[in-house]
């Protein structure tokens, strides 16, 4: 857990880390080095092929070729490890499912057919895109294999062999953790991470905004779905559960999102607290948070959610944070009580392990001190959030944030359009 001297210099630090100043002028360095150098723009695409959102990236691919003038290096990276992808088969079973969901909003093909592909076929793709990678056919080709693959068919086309499979898959998992990622679908340029099409509109912005793109190309293939819905009450809107972590940067950018919808649409947020993962006991790799800090500060500039001033709530701060929950909701101030803490501890560097910043947080919500503190004596919140814990894992789902609005349940920040979409069809059924 964070000392008294990372709490104190960790806001300051994080603020700097994470300013659009910084981003800015370490791009701008970056491109003087590649110009100094006469190198082109070079952009960095690693694809897992069991991977449902690996698929949906590589039928992208040629439109992609077609829109920008850099230089494409495919790789074929190994799935992540253990320490990166916790509850794995929770993860395969919900990503084929949300591929399904994504491709579905934004036109392309992808089906869950239920279980990952067939062994045999898995090899024999995996084979011939190994062989595509050495010929120069990658981009071109990996849509269709792809597709393919989750159809249980594959392709005719030249094969290689296991060796060079293996050391197409070696070096592709190298390169990937030599620049600082763990997962397949992902793009790289110049120093930053883009994941699958939820994150492509921003590789695309960076390369229009250096002039890279084809003669005629603006916009993006895949825009940020909008999330909020128009003002419109609704007759009986069924209610969001709302399961979010003090500690999770996602929840943070999410929370004022899913509240504004509800009080746009008159349905209830039921606030579903659970302990973040590593006071679980599941490991987060260095790797891993470096990506989420910096892209949940990319997703909350594009969304005008302020983040970055960060007084990270492991341990002792989430404890007490979570403790004042219960007396929140008593009083009808559950989501100003959440709102407040998010904004203190990630956007303004509060301490909400001492109790002046946890004090500050609470009384802006509305909370009397005097009750808090006696609140904080309860610890009957430990149950709450191992039932909410529970209920997650009974959807299929284990991280946060999530939503749940009747059958629809949904993993991700970047699914609260799914929510709003459910939300309307039912009030339209």
């Amino acid at each position: 857990m964070a000392s008294l001297l990372q709490r104190l210099l960790m806001p300051a630090i994080s603020q700097r880390l994470l300013s659009p100043e910084r981003l800015a002028a370490r791009r701008a360095a970056f491109e003087r080095r590649r110009q100094a150098r006469g190198a082109p723009h070079q952009v960095h695409y690693f694809h897992q092929v069991d991977d449902p959102y690996s698929a949906l990236a590589a039928q992208q691919l040629p439109a992609l070729m077609a829109r920008y003038r850099v230089d494409w290096v495919p790789h074929l990276v190994p799935p992540p490890a253990a320490s990166a992808a916790p509850e794995r088969e929770r993860l395969v079973a919900y990503s084929r499912r949300d591929a399904a969901l994504l491709a579905a909003h934004v036109g392309l093909h992808f089906k869950d057919p239920g279980a990952q592909p067939n062994a045999a076929i898995l090899a024999r793709v995996l084979g011939q895109l190994a062989a595509d990678l050495a010929h120069g056919d990658f981009m071109t080709r990996a849509g269709e294999r792809s597709e393919a693959l989750w159809r249980g068919l594959s392709l005719a086309g030249e094969e290689a062999g296991p060796i060079d499979v293996a050391q197409a898959l070696a070096e592709g998992g190298h390169a990937r953790q030599q620049l600082g990622h763990y997962l397949g679908a992902t793009f790289f340029y110049g120093g930053e991470w883009y994941w699958g099409l939820d994150r492509l509109h921003h590789l695309e912005q960076r390369l229009q905004a250096l002039g890279a793109q084809a003669p005629g190309v603006s916009g993006c293939l895949h825009p940020p779905a909008p999330d909020l819905a128009p003002p419109c009450l609704l007759d009986s809107p069924a209610p969001i559960d709302f399961f979010f972590s003090l500690r999770s940067p996602y929840s943070a950018i999410v929370a004022p999102r899913v509240f504004e919808l509800g009080r746009l649409t008159g349905a209830p947020v039921r606030l579903r607290f659970v302990l973040p993962m590593v006071m679980r006991g599941l490991p987060v790799p260095r790797e891993k948070r470096r990506y989420i800090a910096a892209d949940a500060a990319r997703e909350a500039r594009l969304r005008g959610t302020p983040f970055g001033r960060i007084n990270d709530p492991v341990g002792r701060p989430t404890e007490r944070g979570l403790a004042l929950i219960p007396l929140a909701e008593s009083l009808g101030l559950g989501q100003s009580y959440v709102s407040s803490f998010m904004q203190g501890v990630w956007a303004e560097g509060l301490d909400a392990g001492s109790e002046r910043g946890l004090r500050r947080i609470a009384e802006r919500a509305g909370l009397d001190w005097a009750q808090a503190k006696l609140a904080l004596q309860d610890e009957q919140w430990r149950q709450t959030a191992e039932a909410n814990r529970k209920a997650l894992f009974g959807l299929g789902l284990w991280g946060v944030p999530s939503f749940r609005v009747g059958a629809c349940a949904v993993w991700g920040q970047d699914r609260l359009w799914a929510v709003t979409e459910t939300l309307l069809s039912k009030a339209n059924s």
